[in-house]
């Protein structure tokens, strides 16, 4: 052993990385990371493990910053397809929304332009339809009368449904009206004049003889009703089109549950 140690000395004074002016290139600069060997120290049984209320935190952080925190930065196509498009959609209708407020630049023609949209309201063509119904006094006028009305309760209810089911906001902040209230009309998709312009042209189209210039006309009434509701800022546009559709599907199912004269008899003689 003595011998071992005094030529271990001898290397030692014979190394010249050992000499004063070396000694500064075996230390290592500040700030520099430990070397491995001390990490190893300090992990061995002497080092205080963390807390395991710690860990357990810090490992719920980390499971849940994909979900919450992380920018998804590979949109899919749908998506990408589906955001654009909804935002033409809203460019396009505040753009057309020339009637929307008082400070609007066809803001003089807001009344104008809201008479035709009453043309379309549900009020006046229920209305209209029973009093219709009481001074018919054939059974073929009798029988078409009863299927609108049947047709008319069906937009109302189908519209309003939709509505409280999607709950979507027009492009401007109008109030609703108080016939539109009474409609349950309170949302914008879909547009229920606009369903209901386009089930009622539909329908008499079919079952009334009218001549060319009255059915282009009628066709024109039904384009400029849902118009007006982009107009004055109270519909999209795609609530409009939506619209016009479901007033198609809407005239479809009527003509297949089309109540014959027997029941519409009944139905009138039950009043």
């Amino acid at each position: 052993m003595p011998a071992s140690q005094s030529r271990a000395r001898a290397r030692d004074r014979n190394n010249v990385l050992n000499r004063a002016e070396f000694l500064s290139l075996n230390q290592p600069p500040k700030g520099a990371p430990e070397p491995r060997s001390s990490a190893r120290k300090a992990s061995g049984p002497s080092a205080q493990p963390p807390p395991a209320g710690d860990g357990a935190r810090e490992r719920r952080q980390s499971q849940q910053l994909p979900e919450e925190d992380c920018m998804q930065l590979n949109p899919s196509f749908k998506g990408i397809a589906f955001n654009s498009l909804l935002a033409i959609d809203i460019c396009m209708s505040k753009r057309l929304g020339v009637c929307a407020g008082r400070a609007a630049s066809w803001a003089s023609a807001r009344s104008m332009v809201k008479l035709i949209g009453i043309t379309g309201h549900g009020i006046p063509w229920i209305g209209g339809t029973i009093l219709c119904l009481v001074k018919s006094s054939t059974l073929a006028g009798q029988e078409v009368l009863m299927n609108l009305l049947l047709a008319l309760l069906l937009d109302i209810m189908t519209v309003a449904g939709v509505q409280k089911l999607i709950k979507r906001r027009g492009p401007y902040e109008t109030s609703p009206s108080l016939l539109d209230y009474l409609t349950m009309d309170v949302y914008a998709f879909p547009a229920g004049h606009a369903s209901r312009a386009a089930m009622v042209s539909k329908f008499f189209l079919s079952h009334l003889v009218l001549a060319v210039p009255l059915r282009v006309l009628l066709v024109l009434w039904a384009f400029c009703v849902g118009l007006s509701r982009v107009m004055i800022g109270r519909h999209h546009v795609t609530d409009v089109l939506s619209g016009f559709v479901i007033g198609y599907l809407q005239f479809r199912l009527v003509e297949l549950v089309w109540m014959p004269s027997s029941t519409c008899q009944m139905l009138i003689s039950a009043w």
